[in-house]
């Protein structure tokens, strides 16, 4: 029908007005994307809810570095009940969890990734749906994980060609630990992304935080040195406790007398009780202590370092691991105690492994 002169006026008026509508939406749309950014940015990412990485994203939820609604912690795990049991143990946190570790990645400026094994750790880092796949320019990937030093120096060049950014951040430190905030994290890489974490998420899943280089690999360097001195501290505790044990003293009482001298530590206050009652709960599986001391032992030897002692220990380990009979791989390290008393001849052995 025809139109009034009211409805011109309208039409007039919408026209004149449009190229402000149009900037108005410009602007909301705007405002939206940067409000996404933003939330993506602040997101944080946890890859990894096992032994180690249950307690660690526990303490970010716990601390209030994530779990916000601005800033939620976004999870994925191989096991997905793992990432269903946090969010009961923190209901009334936002915990929001994706089906890859791609997704994870894209939802967040940082991810951590915490996984048991070099295997593990490339599958989940290099699979179609994995955390390579997920990085863009901007994202910021920091691997706690023990691996070889030519796996930290493949990811970062990996996470790095994307524009990423990259932190090795082992830690030294077991389920216990982890779980209290008492890691020691041992890094190298962007020494930018270990400035902005140092004192906002690192501080609470950990007790001290060494940036060793801005060279990728260091950081596994420094644990393996660590872990592998660990391992062979507890194999010659467990030589000494079997032996007294053999020779008829009481090793509770050794155990004591070792916590008041000059070669106490806390280890074998920890674990010298637990030893010695057949207890071996996993709060570190030999079967990753025995990798880690075999990584160290290639290190040495690739370095041309005498290393006979520690390599000896590596030895024990591995026929802790590999023997079908006890089958204590996935026990705690201290379970190579009961390798030491397996191929002692004493009669006290004799009669424990009866």
């Amino acid at each position: 029908g025809p139109v009034c002169g009211g409805q011109l006026t309208y039409i007039h008026l919408f026209c004149y007005n449009l190229p402000n509508y149009c900037k108005i939406i410009q602007t909301v749309a705007g405002s939206l994307r940067e409000s996404t950014t933003l939330t993506m940015a602040s997101s944080i990412g946890f890859i990894g809810l096992g032994i180690m990485g249950e307690g660690m994203a526990a303490r970010l939820l716990s601390e209030g570095i994530a779990g916000s609604e601005d800033k939620p912690l976004v999870v994925w795990n191989r096991t997905p009940s793992k990432c269903e049991d946090l969010k009961t143990k923190f209901p009334s946190q936002q915990i929001i969890i994706k089906e890859t570790p791609k997704a994870v990645v894209e939802s967040c400026g940082i991810t951590y990734s915490m996984l048991s094994t070099p295997e593990a750790s490339k599958a989940v880092f290099e699979s179609e749906t994995g955390v390579l796949a997920g990085v863009s320019s901007g994202k910021s990937i920091v691997d706690c994980a023990t691996l070889a030093e030519s796996d930290m120096l493949r990811m970062n060049q990996q996470v790095e060609s994307k524009g990423g950014r990259f932190l090795e951040a082992p830690v030294s430190g077991s389920k216990g630990p982890a779980a209290m905030g008492q890691l020691i994290f041992l890094c190298a890489g962007s020494s930018e992304l270990f400035e902005e974490i140092k004192d906002n998420g690192l501080n609470v899943m950990g007790k001290a935080s060494h940036f060793f280089s801005t060279k990728v690999g260091y950081g596994t360097r420094a644990k393996l040195v660590v872990n592998s001195l660990m391992g062979t501290m507890l194999a010659a505790f467990g030589e000494g406790l079997a032996l007294s044990e053999s020779v008829g003293l009481d090793p509770s009482i050794l155990v004591e007398v070792i916590g008041q001298g000059a070669i106490q530590s806390p280890m074998y206050n920890l674990k010298g009780p637990k030893m010695i009652a057949k207890d071996h709960a996993p709060n570190f599986p030999l079967k990753h202590a025995h990798k880690d001391m075999k990584l160290a032992c290639d290190m040495a030897e690739a370095n041309k370092m005498e290393f006979s002692i520690i390599g000896q220990a590596e030895k024990v380990y591995r026929e802790a691991r590999e023997d079908k009979d006890l089958n204590i791989a996935d026990e705690d390290f201290s379970a190579v105690f009961e390798k030491i008393h397996k191929e002692s001849d004493s009669e006290f052995s004799k009669k424990r492994m009866s």
